[in-house]
């Protein structure tokens, strides 16, 4: 466009990665993760999983990658979307693998906008309870360094691919967001394979519906770039809550353990000593001997008071779990999932993000349709 703001995307051009040679920055889309939730709505608790905390943490997860991301300076404009049809260069999908205060693992794919997958790797991190108590920790989140490392990982992919392959991602991004406008337009330049596209022939930078298609997806950037604001506020709305669900999830993890540990030790110790009675009563009653019967008596009452001491370890195991679970429960209705507005002077879009999304590309559709056939009334 000859006036107004520019997208965020063209701000970041290139980089030389290669001797002489400028690699262009792509623009990434970042889904929001999906949450991992097994199928079976009954497998949550014993999964030790809270649903509703588990999809918020699903679009933080995507806005923490998206930050780390940024940081490297590798990549053009990153963004987070309500799905994975938003249009960009590169995509990268997350799923939640574990998640519990103390062991975090996603699932990280990385797709280019023609089909090729880039890496589809996994990363783990387990946070020790020595991070909470550094003082210089207040307010991190102790998950960061997961995001940093799959952040470094993907950008160190660059290196494998070209300068004129990433050129061509780039095209093929701006024909694939045609054909979702108008398919018979586009349709002709690229080929389909199974998952994957591949680049037939180049349109003139003069073709009139390229030149439209290019001014739409600036508008739809300007849309999405929008949204950013949204999930920025979501994810900082949630930190103060789920850092101190982070710290007291860890905590109460740690003591459920030495529980358990601490009731299984004084069941042991209760059976052997129940046992030992059992022998000592029948060596008594062989030979007649008191003193014999009444150390197998003394022996059974100390077994049976550590079989009942471990039942109320048993029961103080019990607690943290159920500690665990009303916390869970607690954090569920802080972040459930927000209605967002998002209003424009010729369209109204209500609804969550995605419903947002959704409503905004069918809108792009008709002004698409309307700008090419100007005389017809949709």
């Amino acid at each position: 466009l000859k006036i107004g703001p520019l997208t965020s995307s063209s701000f970041f051009k290139s980089e030389v990665n290669e001797p002489g040679v400028q690699k262009p920055k792509l623009d990434v889309i970042i889904p929001v993760f999906d949450p991992g939730l097994p199928e079976n709505p009954d497998e949550y608790e014993k999964a030790g999983i809270w649903p509703e905390l588990r999809r918020a943490e699903a679009t933080r997860f995507a806005f923490k990658l998206k930050d780390a991301l940024e940081q490297t300076g590798k990549f053009g404009a990153v963004r987070v979307t309500p799905d994975k049809n938003a249009t960009g260069d590169l995509y990268i999908l997350g799923t939640i693998d574990e998640s519990d205060g103390e062991n975090v693992e996603i699932d990280v794919e990385v797709i280019g906008v023609n089909g090729d997958v880039w890496m589809d790797t996994s990363f783990d991190h387990e946070v020790k309870e020595s991070f909470h108590n550094d003082l210089r920790n207040d307010g991190k989140d102790p998950y960061n360094p997961i995001f940093e490392e799959a952040a470094t990982e993907i950008a160190d992919e660059l290196k494998y691919h070209k300068a004129d392959d990433l050129e061509d991602l780039q095209y093929i991004t701006t024909l694939r967001f045609g054909k979702s406008l108008s398919e018979e337009a586009f349709s002709q330049h690229m080929t389909e394979n199974g998952d994957e596209v591949q680049l037939v022939s180049k349109m003139s930078d003069e073709d009139t519906m390229l030149r439209r298609v290019k001014a739409m997806r600036t508008r739809d950037q300007l849309f999405v770039d929008s949204l950013q604001v949204n999930y920025a506020q979501f994810s900082e709305k949630m930190n103060d809550s789920y850092l101190m669900w982070q710290e007291q999830n860890l905590i109460e993890l740690k003591a459920k353990r030495e529980a358990e540990v601490e009731a299984a030790t004084q069941a042991v110790g209760g059976v052997l000593l129940i046992g030992l009675s059992v022998l000592a009563a029948v060596a008594g009653a062989q030979s007649n001997s008191y003193g014999t019967s009444a150390g197998a008596v003394v022996a059974g009452a100390a077994g049976a008071a550590l079989i009942s001491e471990s039942f109320k370890t048993s029961e103080e195991a019990k607690v943290h779990r159920d500690a665990l679970n009303e916390l869970g429960q607690s954090l569920d209705m802080e972040l459930a999932p927000q209605v967002i507005k998002f209003e424009k002077e010729t369209v109204k879009l209500t609804g969550d993000a995605k419903d947002q999304f959704q409503q905004w590309r069918e809108f792009l559709k008709k002004i698409y349709a309307l700008e090419s056939t100007p005389d017809t009334k949709l």
